[in-house]
């Protein structure tokens, strides 16, 4: 899975025979906010998992902790414990 970083859009994004699936964000210190979850009718949940894994894989890539403020990436870390460590201190999911 080729994701490709959108810096003027600020989005991370993936391209699917159904269309775009998208996840917006914002930076601020040494914390990306994840804002906006796009599917664009795309409904495979396991392409969206994967999509957010390797878009997490990134963030832990550039030394970044993650606020998910979507409704489905908060679902997304409640389901994988395994991510919580991208947290910030302080913030419980």
């Amino acid at each position: 899975m080729e994701i490709k970083d959108n810096e003027l859009l600020r989005q991370f994004e993936i391209s699917t025979d159904t269309g775009l699936v998208a996840m917006e964000y914002s930076l601020q210190d040494r914390k990306i906010f994840l804002t906006k979850f796009c599917e664009n009718e795309n409904l495979d949940i396991e392409l969206q998992d994967e999509f957010i894994k390797s878009v997490l894989a990134i963030a832990e890539e550039r030394n970044l902790k993650v606020v998910p403020t979507h409704i489905r990436l908060v679902k997304f870390f409640r389901k994988h414990r395994r991510y919580r460590e991208l947290l910030p201190p302080g913030l419980k999911i």
